[in-house]
């Protein structure tokens, strides 16, 4: 018990730091300075107002000084961080695998995030974790240096492949490079497998609810969605289950074919 809550006092502070970055990444701020703010009247926010989903809950989601509205999503990832890590923490348990786990989750969360409010995956994030993902490749039992570049050359490439294709037909682009950059973080991270997975769980999601949003809103089928919104939650189901859904979706057909 008293692991979890020091896991969960982790993830909160670290859910805290990932909306600096959601925030100042897409603005070209620095991370570290000037002190946190409130964006609407600039009022430099307190110590115990900054306290991670308390503030947010005690202030009602407002700035105590101007009262304007506080993003839901400031909420959403400080509450999301410590029950991914938690979910993390019962699967791979207080390993060096939970902890690589853990950054690169919180790499998903400011990527799908990013990219829902700002349509753009920075290469601030995906280049970087990139190369601790190949590093971190040398220290692993389940895959090496060269499974996790494989699987980052294979992600990346179709992806690639894609987006060159429907930039042939339609003579415009139908990803962003920043699609295809997070495909080389969850490549080299997840492996080829894996990294397959999360592309058709993003697809089969991404694709309902474009049909959804593009009916109901009454949209032209040339409305985009954000891709990596869709890729990011794929990767943390593909990162935890996504062994255990393929054997049992393979196992369908062993049965049969018997």
């Amino acid at each position: 018990m008293e692991k979890i809550i020091i896991i969960i006092a982790f993830g909160l502070a670290w859910g805290s730091f990932l909306n600096v970055l959601i925030y100042r990444i897409p603005r070209d701020m620095s991370i570290v300075k000037p002190a946190s703010s409130c964006p609407f009247c600039r009022k430099k926010i307190k110590i115990y107002d900054n306290i991670p989903v308390i503030s947010y809950l005690i202030l009602g989601g407002k700035c105590r000084y101007c009262k304007a509205r506080i993003p839901l999503s400031y909420f959403l990832v400080e509450i999301l961080t410590p029950l991914s890590f938690i979910l993390l923490y019962f699967h791979y348990s207080l390993s060096f695998h939970f902890f690589a786990s853990c950054f690169f989750t919180g790499a998903m969360i400011v990527l799908g995030f990013i990219d829902f409010y700002h349509m753009i995956i920075p290469d601030e994030i995906t280049l970087p974790g990139l190369v601790l993902a190949l590093v971190y490749s040398f220290f692993r039992d389940d895959l090496n240096f060269t499974q996790a570049l494989i699987g980052a050359v294979t992600g990346a490439g179709f992806l690639l492949l894609v987006y060159g294709t429907y930039y042939l037909v339609r003579k415009k682009e139908g990803l962003g490079m920043g699609d295809v950059t997070m495909m080389l973080l969850l490549g080299a991270y997840l492996g080829w497998r894996q990294t397959f997975f999360a592309l058709i769980l993003a697809s089969c999601v991404g694709a309902v609810v474009g049909v959804v949003v593009i009916f109901s809103r009454k949209k032209d089928f040339q409305y985009s969605l954000p891709f990596g919104t869709f890729l990011a939650p794929a990767a943390y189901v593909a990162l935890l289950w996504g062994d255990k859904i393929l054997r049992w979706y393979l196992g369908l057909f062993e049965g049969l074919v018997s």
